[in-house]
This record gives C-alpha cells, sequence and structure tokens, in this order.
C-alpha cells in the first residue's frame, strides 16, 4: 500500500526558514513533487525531483528561494524554503508519480494528506 505522509509545516515570520518531509511508503517513484494550494485557489506546482537521478525543477516563483533533495535510503523527500513570504502561505502537498518529469497535478496518482506552512508578515 502506496503512503506518502508530510511532516515539518508550521508558522514562520517572513523571511524565515522552514523544512518539510516526505515519507514514502511501499514503494519508489519515478518523480516526485511537492504542491501548494492557498485559500480559494488552484492547486500549484512548487518542485519536482528525480528520485534515481536526483535532479530537480522548480516553479518560478520558488526558484532561489526553495530546494528539493531526497533521502534514498529514508525514502524521503524535502522541501527547503528560505526567505519565506506571506504569498507562500498554503498547504503543501507531496505527490508521487511514474510520469516522466511533470509539473501538472493530475499526472500524479499518489498524493499525501498534506502539511500547513504559514508565513505571517
Amino acid at each position: 500500500q502506496v503512503q506518502l505522509v508530510e511532516s515539518g509545516g508550521g508558522l514562520v515570520q517572513a523571511g524565515g526558514s522552514l523544512r518539510v518531509s516526505c515519507v514514502a511508503s511501499g514503494r519508489t517513484f519515478y518523480t516526485m513533487a511537492w504542491f501548494r494550494q492557498a485559500p480559494g485557489k488552484e492547486r500549484e506546482f512548487v518542485g519536482y525531483i528525480s528520485w534515481s537521478g536526483g535532479g530537480t525543477y522548480l516553479a518560478d516563483t520558488v526558484k532561489g528561494r526553495f530546494t528539493i533533495s531526497r533521502d534514498s535510503a529514508l525514502k524521503t523527500v524535502y522541501l527547503r524554503m528560505n526567505s519565506l513570504k506571506p504569498d507562500d502561505t498554503a498547504v503543501y502537498y507531496c505527490a508521487a508519480t511514474n510520469n516522466f518529469f511533470t509539473k501538472y497535478p493530475n499526472d500524479y496518482e499518489y498524493w499525501g494528506q498534506g502539511t500547513q506552512v504559514t508565513v505571517s508578515s
């Protein structure tokens, strides 16, 4: 049974940093990604990582501030967020797929329950 479990969200002041984690159980995937969804908005792509090679791609809105990494032995993907802004406030979701690199939510078969990140001004 596939399960993705996020953790590490919380409240942080603008300009601060936070790291969220996603532990995958049941199997490994070709691509794992982070999405976020703010109240009243559509789910937004944040970035993805190749599970095998570790290559990453980040959305322009977070490039230079966020990084994605993984620990293969722990089956864990991380999203490190620096220089956080109030606009980064959202529920952050981990997702996984065996599709090639994609930034479209509908291409991801597995999703975590989400973790809330709140950035205060």
